[in-house]
Parts: structure tokens; C-alpha cells; sequence
């Protein structure tokens, strides 16, 4: 996969989430303006206006939790293939030698394969989805959203 795709669609995640928290505020102003024209059930829906925006803070800090766990996984998955690439060609070296030489040929194949997943796994690191998760960057509702609902 590429790296390019990553971002982008973090991106839209990111996108989708700010559409989110702007029709919440919306949402906020016009429950406050009804409350002020006197609107007796409208500081009842401001109040569970609230309680949704903590609703989907919540999710969405669970989002972030969930994708700094992959992230900080990937350099344990990239041993992982590596060593079982590793027992792959051990298991190879052992067949007999009119074997070898079609392993051989395979194996310098193979031997390509690791560094484009070695590639992908250290472009993957290094990409701007990569770095924000490292970071703890979050993205979503955030307290003063919340705060600002009353």
C-alpha cells in the first residue's frame, strides 16, 4: 500500500471530523438562540447537544488511541516478516542442490520483496499520518466545543 493513500485518507478522516465538530456548533448556536427568544425546552437540547459532543469525543479519542497502537505496532510487524523471511530462506538452504538453484533465483527475488515492505513500513513512519499519530497529534471535538455548548 502506499504511503500517498495513507495520507490521504487520514486527511479525510481529519476532513469528515471537522465537518463534524462545525455542524455541532452550528447546531449549539442555534439551540443558544432559541434559549434566548425564550424557548423553554431549548436549554434541555443544549444540555444533551452536550452530552452527544462527549459522545463523539470520546469515539474519536478512541480513534486516536487505536491508530498510535498501529502505528507504534508497525516496527514489530516489519520483524516479523522479517524473520520469517529469514526461516524461509534458513528451510531453503537445507533442500538438496538440484533445488537450490531454482531457491536461489527465488530467493533473490524475495530478498527484493522485504525492502519494499521495508520501504512501506519506514515510508509509513516518515509520512504525515505517520508523524502526527507519533506525536500524539489528535484531531476532533475538543474541550473548548465542549465548553462552549452552555
Amino acid at each position: 500500500m502506499d504511503t500517498a493513500i495513507i495520507d490521504q485518507e487520514y486527511q479525510k478522516l481529519q476532513n469528515a471530523t471537522n465537518g463534524v465538530e462545525q455542524t455541532i456548533k452550528e447546531l449549539a448556536l442555534k439551540l443558544k438562540q432559541a434559549r434566548d427568544a425564550g424557548n423553554d425546552n431549548a436549554k434541555e437540547w443544549i444540555l444533551d447537544l452536550k452530552e452527544i459532543a462527549v459522545a463523539v469525543q470520546s469515539e474519536q479519542n478512541q480513534m486516536v488511541s487505536f491508530l498510535q497502537t498501529l502505528h507504534g505496532n508497525l516496527p514489530q510487524t516489519q520483524d516479523v516478516l522479517n524473520n520469517q523471511q529469514n526461516a524461509y530462506m534458513q528451510q531453503n538452504q537445507q533442500m538438496p542442490q538440484q533445488q537450490n538453484d531454482y531457491m536461489q533465483q527465488n530467493q533473490q527475488q524475495q530478498q527484493q520483496a522485504p525492502q519494499k515492505k521495508k520501504g512501506f513500513f519506514s515510508s509509513l513512519l516518515g509520512s504525515s499520518f505517520g508523524s502526527a499519530i507519533e506525536m500524539g497529534a489528535g484531531f476532533g471535538i475538543g474541550d473548548d466545543l465542549i465548553n462552549s455548548i452552555l
